[in-house]
């Protein structure tokens, strides 16, 4: 089992020691065994934003390949899915069973929280992402 997941994208631009890659998912992700941890099979386009000391020897238009290890996928997997729906099921059982809300609005309180832990994530964002490091290599 391979540690990178890997796609193929192009450079879009440099902007310091960051350099943004358009990656373009194909058919080939539905067969994919490492789609599950992947969020690039659900789009169409992604700009991946990859940080590297060697980011000035990239040049925009240049094809690479983009990686990640599979545990950070897992760990992406676990923060935007597995997280959400953890909190959706404990305020629902919280709101219907412990305080005896009707079943509208325990699924009103249900999506609110959901909302409010998105908005967590996203207050967050840069502390996550410093956690999950992409790799980049000329083709």
């Amino acid at each position: 089992m391979a540690e990178l997941i890997e796609h193929s994208g192009v450079v879009e631009r440099i902007e310091g020691d960051a350099v943004l890659v358009r990656i373009t998912s194909h058919s080939a992700c539905g067969s994919c065994k490492a789609r599950a941890a992947c969020g690039l099979a659900e789009t169409q386009e992604k700009i991946v934003e990859v940080h590297t000391p060697e980011a000035g020897s990239y040049h925009p238009g240049e094809e690479v390949s983009v990686g990640v290890r599979r545990r950070a996928g897992a760990v992406a997997v676990v923060y935007a899915y597995v997280g959400a729906l953890a909190v959706l099921l404990v305020v629902l059982m919280v709101s219907s069973l412990a305080l005896g809300w009707s079943d509208g609005a325990s699924a009103l309180a249900a999506l609110t929280g959901v909302a409010l832990y998105y908005g967590v994530l996203g207050l967050f964002r840069r502390r996550i992402e410093h956690t999950i490091h992409f790799t980049i290599t000329k083709h």
